[in-house]
């Protein structure tokens, strides 16, 4: 993943910004036994993933083509001039 700069996008990073706050807040109100907290945290937890998505759609995210990894897999194989849209560990 560290090859492919996975995550790093304004994308994921809100996404995760946001569902990390719910987490924060739902374990707030379930040690204060308090469920109707808990269960806003959850929602606040979704929206995360739903906001991520929501600006993945509208570009912000990183494109499934712009894998290095893939690239390197190519190069390793030989077939420099072709991209592989797979891994060379998957190709049969």
């Amino acid at each position: 993943m560290a090859g492919s700069s996975h995550g790093h996008t304004p994308a994921a990073w809100t996404g995760v910004t946001i569902a990390f706050i719910g987490f924060c807040v739902s374990g707030a109100y379930m040690v204060m036994a308090q469920p109707l907290g808990f269960w806003a945290g959850m929602v606040i937890v979704v929206l995360g993933g739903v906001v991520g998505m929501v600006m993945r759609a509208m570009g912000m995210g990183q494109p499934k083509d712009a894998h290095a990894v893939y690239e390197k897999a190519a190069v390793r194989s030989g077939s420099a001039a072709t991209s592989t849209t797979e891994p060379a560990a998957v190709q049969s």
